[in-house]
């Protein structure tokens, strides 16, 4: 699968986030709701692109697994992050957060590490 803006992302480096940082994405991450929800199909191509588009609009997002769903929390959590070149936050049960820094219009300003 190729994603639309892919080429630009593929350019950008991932940094890796201190403790400091993701304990504050996680502060951020505790007031938000699901955007999606990841069911027995699992990690498909649409799911794929729905969370790239709301990753771009929103930079961090917060997914839940159903539980008919057979998906390990941390494995699809680490698994979706790296297809979306995006930070894992957190897991906790059946949720999980990820963020990805947006370049042209960042909303989150993470403290200096």
């Amino acid at each position: 699968m190729r994603l639309k803006n892919d080429r630009s992302v593929e350019k950008r480096s991932i940094k890796m986030l201190t403790g400091k940082q993701r304990s504050y994405l996680r502060k951020l991450a505790n007031g938000i709701r699901p955007v999606t929800q990841i069911g027995k199909a699992g990690i498909t191509d649409s799911l794929l692109e729905q969370l790239e588009l709301t990753l771009a609009s929103r930079e961090l997002i917060k997914v839940s697994i159903l539980e008919t769903s057979l998906l390990d929390t941390k494995e699809t959590a680490n698994e979706v992050s790296t297809k979306l070149r995006a930070e894992f936050v957190q897991a906790i049960g059946n949720k999980f957060v990820i963020y990805r820094k947006a370049y042209e219009n960042p909303q989150i300003e993470l403290p200096k590490s």
